[in-house]
């Protein structure tokens, strides 16, 4: 569980240590009544909701992709592909119509929130996004995540 901070009226939680985190790479933690995963990937610290959103599955042991220039965590479960900069969703796809041109990289929107991360004196702290519109991960960023879930799976059953 994250530590409340308050610095000139902004909600910054305190995440861990940057050395503790540069090691790690990354950590899943608890922000105010969100699950986070805060990443270190190529000199950055990077955060978003630990859940994808998509289908919920844990964004912890996803693989790091650089597509399009921009670095998106590959989620574990269904292979989608989210900026860790924007929480933006990257697919590729060709044009049916037209087989001369190649596969290209589209965007389906900002799908996966994002939280800003903040470095001082070696302590690393999270402000969480706020974004007032609705992003798709928001959907498992309660205490029921694991009902959800349950309720997902067996419905299709």
């Amino acid at each position: 569980m994250a530590t409340e901070k308050m610095e000139e009226s902004v909600k910054r939680f305190f995440v861990g240590k940057e050395k503790d985190l540069i090691q790690a790479k990354r950590k899943n933690i608890t922000v105010g009544d969100r699950d986070l995963l805060i990443i270190y990937h190529q000199g950055m610290f990077y955060a978003m909701d630990q859940h994808c959103y998509h289908a919920g599955g844990s964004l912890l042991n996803g693989d790091i992709e650089e597509i399009n220039s921009k670095h998106c965590i590959v989620c574990p479960k269904h292979k989608y592909k989210i900026s860790l900069a924007q929480g933006e969703c990257l697919y590729k796809a060709s044009n049916p119509k037209d087989k001369t041109q190649p596969p290209r990289w589209y965007s389906k929107g900002i799908k996966q929130r994002v939280h800003n991360v903040t470095v001082l004196d070696g302590d690393i702290f999270v402000t969480l996004s706020e974004i007032p519109k609705w992003i798709e991960s928001d959907y498992y960023q309660t205490e029921n995540v694991h009902v959800k879930q349950y309720l997902i799976q067996n419905k299709k059953n």
